[in-house]
């Protein structure tokens, strides 16, 4: 049996009609079926449930709040409903996938892309609950996956490339942040990597998954505006401050997915397949 946690998310939702299209049996909850911050319920849902496989993709991530007005929630839920999933996970014997996020980097290597093993140091109090979250997940799981990703966006919830498609709607010039780098993730293909490490029976323990190649914000709104008559213009991130620092660069290894078979598809090819699927 599959246990989904925030299913109704952008990520959730993603992997609901993945699992359907696949005939795949599960359960899917959200807040109203199983409170993860509230330790009795979740212990009582999961044992009377017993999951052999629990795809964790509940998560608070509104990463600016989450600086002062969502900051205990942002604990609440990533830290502690992660601990809770987690600890009655392990006692029913489940393997937990974790899904976790590149902000658990600080963003200063210039010299090449992180790898699963680097160091991190979070800037942010969304990453640092996110690797609590990974932590907690370590040092309580036996069987267990971790897979950070990056720049999420897909057909299901609030992302960037909505973000920019509302904003073209009624401008006719943009500009876009051009020293931030990253990749891009379609949730598609998240949720395709989470379904394939589980049967692929992969070795347990951290994973990277975005799309393959990597891009400023400013060459990604390019891209999604492209057949659009907007003007995107590229300035630092000092003309946009945020609550919440983010990596200046985060660019993620994603050789050690890649060495299990599973195919990536470049962001650019992403983007086009999710933008043809809500055309």
């Amino acid at each position: 049996m599959i246990l989904l946690t925030g299913g109704n998310g952008q990520l959730g939702t993603e992997l609901r009609h993945l699992l359907d299209e696949q005939g795949m049996t599960y359960v899917s909850t959200d807040a109203g079926e199983m409170d993860i911050t509230n330790v009795e319920a979740t212990r009582a849902y999961i044992s009377k449930l017993k999951p052999t496989v629990i795809y964790h993709c509940a998560a608070y991530t509104a990463v600016d709040k989450a600086e002062d007005e969502g900051k205990e929630l942002d604990e609440k839920i990533n830290v502690d409903g992660t601990k809770n999933v987690a600890e009655a996970a392990e006692e029913v014997g489940a393997t937990l996938i974790y899904i976790s996020t590149d902000y658990v980097f600080d963003g200063t290597k210039k010299d090449g892309v992180y790898h699963t093993d680097d160091q991190t140091n979070p800037q942010n109090e969304y990453g640092r609950t996110k690797l609590l979250g990974e932590q907690i997940v370590q040092k309580t799981m036996s069987k267990y996956y971790i897979i950070r990703t990056s720049w999420v966006f897909g057909k299901y919830g609030h992302n960037f490339v909505f973000t920019m498609q509302k904003l073209a709607e009624t401008r006719n010039q943009l500009t876009i942040v051009n020293d931030q780098f990253g990749r891009p993730t379609w949730t598609r293909t998240l949720a395709e990597f989470m379904v394939f490490i589980i049967e692929k029976q992969a070795n347990y323990g951290i994973y990277h998954l975005s799309n393959e190649n990597s891009c400023s914000w400013y060459e990604f709104a390019k891209e999604i505006l492209k057949d659009t008559k907007v003007e995107v213009l590229p300035v630092d991130s000092s003309q946009f401050p945020q609550k919440a620092t983010r990596p200046q660069y985060s660019v993620m290894d994603l050789s050690k997915t890649e060495a299990l078979g599973f195919v990536i598809p470049t962001w650019q090819e992403a983007l086009e397949q999710m933008l043809a699927g809500i055309e």
